[in-house]
């Protein structure tokens, strides 16, 4: 049985499911399209490059049957952090990768921001809030990337919060300010350097909304060519 679906159910408090996982057609077509379209135009040689480390690290867990825990970390964990573990999650079903979980972190906790939410739902996710909340305006979201899979757990935490893995995780950073003042990782395997431009200088303007449903379309494409990286790897 592969080793996602206990995990992702252990993380919601779920049992395991054993059918064969399968995505939303919303976010399947996404993905595919994604897939289809290759390289990222965003992904310069350079920044190509800072994405193999992870690549290879993440097919040589796939081929020793490991888990690869990444750990996608940002300021705040509002925005770029959670977008980039839903979208690598969901590539990684698509492409088989069972042995993949992604997981998100700050360097200090805020919330899941609303517009990233909302450009989420756009693409497809199932994003429900559940009432629950972690602290004064903290809500807890719950995500279905499928209707055979275990919803994921989302709410803004620190990168070293007990419900992330806590040793031989990756550590993905995925904005500059993280990477500049987080340079060690406690308990990492790998650190890796992928900054996203912040959606949040939108806020409050008339391209709001387009603007998050790029940064959305960006990382899930960026995260779909490393699947399909990997996967070339195996």
């Amino acid at each position: 049985m592969s080793l996602v679906l206990p995990l992702l159910a252990a993380a919601v408090g779920t049992s395991p499911v054993t059918e064969a996982p399968v995505l939303h057609p919303a976010i399947s077509e996404k993905v595919v399209s994604w897939a289809a379209l290759g390289r990222p135009d965003t992904l310069t040689d350079d920044r190509a490059t800072d994405f193999a480390p992870l690549a290879a690290w993440i097919a040589e867990k796939k081929a020793t049957g490991a888990p690869a825990h990444l750990v996608f970390v940002c300021t705040h964990n509002s925005r770029r952090s959670h977008m980039a573990q839903l979208w690598a999650q969901a590539a990684a079903v698509h492409k088989g990768l069972d042995q993949v979980r992604a997981w998100s972190g700050g360097t200090e906790a805020t919330a899941f921001n609303p517009r990233a939410v909302q450009a989420l739902k756009s693409h497809g996710m199932w994003v429900v809030d559940t009432g629950e909340t972690k602290g004064d305006g903290n809500p807890v979201y719950n995500t279905k990337l499928g209707p055979k899979l275990p919803g994921i757990k989302g709410f803004s935490k620190t990168y070293d919060d007990p419900f992330n893995p806590q040793q031989g995780f990756a550590a993905v950073m995925v904005c500059s300010e993280a990477d500049r003042s987080c340079p060690f990782v406690a308990g990492a395997d790998i650190r890796v350097s992928i900054p996203y431009v912040d959606p949040k200088a939108s806020d409050g303007t008339p391209d709001e909304e387009a603007t998050y449903a790029r940064k959305s379309s960006e990382i899930g494409h960026e995260m779909t060519w490393l699947m399909g990286e990997v996967a070339k790897r195996l």
